[in-house]
């Protein structure tokens, strides 16, 4: 069963098909994470997204239904060099071949990954189409010329929650099947902008009452709720083209001690004055080097982003850079102490990565009992 992806600047790679069948447009790029790829298929900071996994096998452990980090799976496509259909894990459910069918995302195997992952690393990330049902060039291309990709889109709406609810589910540990439930101290209210499941697990096992609300939540609604804290999730696409939740930050700052993640930091930092812009390939996996830059530690940290803040445009306006790229020398961390705000470009929560940086949820803790 053939596959195939198209890419914008006419590159062909063929292969085999796994999961469903169908075609879809996004942003192709790569993610050198080993293993967490349900956390990342479910992650919705991957919508309109063709991921490819550098590792050279994918599926080995197989899939399971506790391993989710939101309520479905917004990726465009997903590729990888061996697919294995016969997982072994005490935790397997399902292979990630049926996992993909289920879940109509198709999947692309047998190429040259390490070549596809090349060519991005020195052309750019860049659109391209995925296919195992239509293998017509010329249709391909014409349909991924109408593909607008991702600059100046706010796609953060096709994946925010609808309306309010509450979050009451700690961590878990898999080993002793017991759940961290502290009694509740601060109330936190959490932007959606595409948030992780275990984001929300460790502010509840963080002793928090979190209450999550959409995207275009307003201020005045959050401040409503009278909340301790309010925090800015990761999510997909360009931030500065989300301006309903950069003006509703703006609104807080301030008012409320603020924590951001990912998007959430690229956000808070448009708010107070900063600008962004895309990075050639971006930053996706579990083994990124951060340097705090208060301690000198080094941190190994989850990443999972395709844009960036220009720490330049924050001259002058108060904001210290607290975290910094060490592949790169580019921004993953800022404080406005004045506003009693941070936030930070990476995935402290992990799930998949390393542990290295969980104190930022205890600071931010620190930050609510403070005020």
């Amino acid at each position: 069963m053939k596959a195939i992806l198209l890419l914008e600047d006419g590159t062909i790679f063929e292969g085999n098909s796994f999961g469903a069948k169908g075609q879809k447009c996004g942003e192709v790029v790569f993610n050198t994470s080993m293993a967490g790829y349900q956390e990342i298929l479910t992650d919705p900071s991957y919508h309109e997204q063709i991921i490819t996994m550098t590792y050279p096998l994918i599926g080995n452990y197989g899939t399971n239904k506790e391993d989710w980090e939101s309520r479905k799976s917004f990726v465009a496509g997903f590729i990888v060099k061996e697919n294995c259909d016969y997982p072994s894990n005490w935790r397997n459910q399902q292979s990630l071949s049926d996992y993909l069918k289920e879940n109509n995302i198709v999947g692309l195997e047998g190429i040259d990954t390490r070549a596809l992952v090349k060519h991005i690393r020195i052309r750019g990330a860049m659109r391209g189409i995925i296919s195992s049902d239509d293998f017509n060039i010329k249709n391909l291309k014409q349909k991924l010329d109408e593909y607008p990709g991702l600059v100046g889109r706010d796609i953060v709406k096709n994946v925010t929650s609808k309306k309010p609810y509450n979050w009451d589910k700690g961590v878990i540990d898999v080993l002793k099947n017991s759940e961290l439930k502290p009694e509740k101290k601060y109330r936190v209210v959490a932007f959606d902008y595409g948030i992780k499941q275990n984001i929300l697990r460790l502010l509840r096992s963080h002793g928090c009452e979190v209450i999550v609300v959409p995207a275009e939540t307003t201020a005045k609604e959050v401040l409503a709720k009278k909340p301790d804290g309010v925090f800015l999730s990761n999510g997909p696409g360009d931030p500065a083209a989300v301006d309903y939740a950069i003006e509703s930050v703006r609104n807080l700052l301030g008012k409320v001690p603020i924590f951001g993640i990912c998007l959430g930091h690229q956000i808070l930092a448009l708010a107070l004055g900063a600008k962004t812009y895309k990075l050639k390939f971006g930053h996706r996996g579990a083994n990124h080097p951060v340097k705090n830059l208060r301690t000198g530690q080094i941190e190994i940290t989850s990443q999972n982003h395709g844009f960036c803040v220009d720490m330049d445009s924050l001259a002058g306006k108060k904001v210290e850079l607290t975290h910094l790229n060490l592949n790169d020398n580019t921004n993953e961390g800022i404080e406005c102490k004045k506003m009693k705000a941070f936030s930070v470009q990476y995935h402290p929560e992990a799930s998949p990565g390393p542990h290295d940086s969980n104190y930022l949820f205890n600071d931010f803790i620190e930050l609510m009992e403070k005020s």
